[in-house]
């Protein structure tokens, strides 16, 4: 079973030999703002929710002297001597249907091997890359690169503004992307217009949640 932040918690507060009204209270004597009680504890620990403010998570580090990487589940170090992981940015929502704005902010990171030669993250939204297997809220990692071969699958922002995540093909110098549902049409971009389209990377892989 795969450990989540809830398991952390409880395992490092029985280590503790501590109730959970005694945890709250020694997290609340320690950040008045923390507003912890036995039933917020105890959804922690179940993994019903997980802490709304970063700071919650940091206070509860600080009080069992662990990283906050280790308490999250990012890494099995308890006390950062040995972090293995590489932090990639997930960048805004791209559109998996009909192209929306792209949305440049982060919302969130994904933590992968160093050694993986990943840029970056894109959330799909929408449903024309199901023949794929990419499903709407899906994790796309990206590799950051100006082409890709014939058929690829790639990140491509549209006029400067629209994102979109498509297979891509150069057929006689248009530039065609194809969606992998029929009941979307490809979009095609004449030699004139393919300025209008560029590629951000090719994706590499992606993450599905079970459903």
């Amino acid at each position: 079973m795969i450990e989540q932040f809830g398991d952390r918690l409880y395992r490092l507060r029985k280590e503790k030999d501590l109730t959970m009204d005694e945890l709250a209270k020694a997290i609340n004597m320690q950040d008045e703002n923390a507003n912890l009680n036995k039933s917020i504890i105890s959804r922690y620990e179940n993994n019903i929710h997980k802490p709304s403010r970063f700071t919650i998570v940091e206070d509860l580090a600080n009080f069992f002297g662990v990283t906050t990487d280790y308490l999250m589940c990012r890494t099995n170090d308890k006390y950062g001597e040995d972090i293995k992981y590489k932090e990639i940015p997930i960048l805004g929502v791209i559109a998996a249907g009909v192209p929306i704005l792209a949305q440049q902010d982060i919302i969130g990171y994904e933590y992968i091997n160093p050694n993986e030669d990943i840029d970056f993250c894109l959330k799909v939204k929408g449903d024309s890359m199901i023949g794929a297997r990419i499903y709407d809220g899906d994790i796309v990692y990206i590799r950051r690169q100006p082409e890709v071969e014939n058929g690829e699958i790639a990140a491509v922002q549209i006029d400067g503004e629209e994102a979109t995540l498509k297979r891509i093909y150069i057929v006689g110098g248009n530039i065609i992307l194809h969606p992998e549902n029929p009941i979307y049409k490809d979009k095609i971009f004449s030699r004139k217009d393919k300025k209008m389209v560029q590629i951000l990377g090719k994706a590499i892989c992606f993450k599905s949640e079970v459903k």
